[in-house]
């Protein structure tokens, strides 16, 4: 059984039964069905689908925003706006798809020769919950436009959310089927996995859990896409505008309460600046609110569970154990909920926790660098590689920095962020594949080469193969 709890008070929100085995069967023989019918269909029938989900999602804005913040603790105002991106996304790929999903004419000797896309399947998609209507839908628009099916095993704490994009499907008018979902254990997921029906795997979660499901996929030798864990740097070079790359660091550190792989963790600062830096970093800190994720004001929520917090809160004084200097926060919020205090670490250094483990929660940690070229190197010293920001105000320099930095997006004097315009995903242990963009809808597809002789009249005679 699931039992969903409200991480802002600690109370009992629902309680969800597993599907049983007959129940697993039905959904995948349904999903299997319905995604033979729609890769039939012409891709204008599957865009004009993709329209009308983002119509539902705009409609239900609200209560779709509500369910989110009350399952996972998500501010509310971030909360509509991951449902404001969702649809956004359905637009894009509505728009877009015909394009991505052109033949690709090669020439060559034969008289036609071209790259043709074709559907693989069904896709298992495992999400995570700290986007829980993003991350789906992020791989649902490329992945349904392109004539695929999905089945869907979210996040076991927000099965509430899972049951309202399944909803959100029908109130679409979509083939009945053509999302699938299931709540089932996690030790289920391998024989989902394994099963003949599932063509390909998705998954948005851990480093641990991504090599766990990396292993199952390959023994299938079914093709994966895997969005993992990471540990970003945020580089501020001696001739970065401080005040400004300070406030955009707070953003980048402390949306949806610091619980998300791309957010920026470790701030790598020359030490020229560091002072400065960690002044203006500690300013715009003071402006955070903590509270009720219910309340408009708020800006940092309650931390989606229990044990979550506890391990961030153990990450930290490890850290300052280790010699880190604690300038702000650094402890749980007393009484209900999962609430963390907005943290702030100075001096850390590569042996420390706050270095090279991931932190998932509202904790940043600046780490200081004698010059550029320590930066770099500090910024790689890494096992994550998915995304990186570098604020200078040498623009020429900063073309030649991003081709050192490794990771799968570098972001110069901005904030790092997906975009259904752009790929999205990383190397090393952030995973691998790609989501968004053309590259993100062409993930499920099957690169098919198609190769046209000329005819030769009946009575040639046949030549004998080489």
């Amino acid at each position: 059984m699931i039992i969903t709890t409200n991480p802002a008070t600690g109370e009992e929100l629902a309680r969800y039964e597993f599907h049983t085995p007959a129940e697993v069967d039905a959904t995948l023989a349904a999903a299997v069905a319905a995604q033979r019918r729609w890769a039939a269909e012409p891709v204008e029938r599957r865009t004009a689908l993709l329209r009308r989900i983002a119509g539902v999602l705009r409609a239900n804005r609200d209560r779709y925003a509500r369910l989110i913040t009350e399952e996972m603790g998500k501010p509310i105002v971030e909360a509509e706006g991951e449902i404001d991106k969702c649809a956004l996304t359905l637009d894009y790929y509505a728009e877009n798809a015909p394009r991505f999903l052109a033949d690709e004419p090669v020439a060559t000797s034969a008289f036609e020769s071209a790259i043709v896309w074709d559907p693989l399947g069904v896709v298992l998609a495992i999400m995570p919950w700290n986007y829980p209507f993003w991350q789906l839908v992020r791989f649902l628009a490329p992945t349904l436009a392109a004539g695929n099916g999905a089945v869907l095993k979210h996040a076991n704490n927000v099965p509430g959310c899972a049951l309202a994009i399944r909803e959100m499907m029908r109130e679409a008018d979509a083939p009945e089927g053509l999302l699938g979902v299931l709540f089932v254990d996690n030790t289920e997921v391998a024989g989902i996995i394994a099963d003949d029906r599932i063509a390909a795997v998705t998954l948005t979660g851990s480093t641990a859990v991504g090599s766990i499901v990396a292993a199952q996929a390959g023994r299938a030798l079914k093709p994966q896409v895997l969005e993992l864990g990471g540990s970003d740097p945020f580089i501020v070079l001696a001739d970065a505008d401080i005040e400004a790359a300070a406030k955009t660091a707070v953003k980048a550190r402390f949306s949806n309460t610091g619980q998300s792989c791309i957010s920026a963790k470790r701030f790598i600062v020359v030490e020229a600046v560091a002072e400065a830096f960690a002044e203006a970093f500690r300013r715009h800190m003071a402006y955070l609110v903590v509270g009720n994720p219910m309340d408009r004001q708020t800006t940092i929520g309650a931390m989606a569970r229990e044990n979550l917090r506890d391990t961030l809160h153990a990450q930290v004084e490890a850290s300052v154990a280790a010699g880190a200097c604690l300038v702000a926060g650094g402890r749980p919020v007393p009484g209900r909920g999962f609430f963390y205090e907005p943290t702030l670490l100075d001096g850390v250094a590569p042996e420390m926790v706050a270095f090279c483990e991931e932190t998932f929660g509202p904790a940043a940690a600046i780490v200081r660098a004698r010059d550029t070229e320590d930066a770099i190197r500090l910024a790689n010293q890494t096992e994550f590689g998915l995304g990186a920001a570098l604020w200078t105000g040498d623009l020429f320099a900063a073309k030649r920095l991003v081709r050192r930095i490794e990771a799968g997006a570098v972001f110069v004097n901005a904030l790092v962020a997906s975009d259904p315009r752009i790929p999205f995903g990383g190397i090393k242990k952030s995973g691998y594949g790609r989501e968004l963009g053309a590259l993100g809808m062409r993930a499920f597809l099957n690169a098919k080469t198609i190769w046209i002789g000329t005819a030769e009249p009946a009575t040639s005679p046949r030549k004998p193969l080489d």
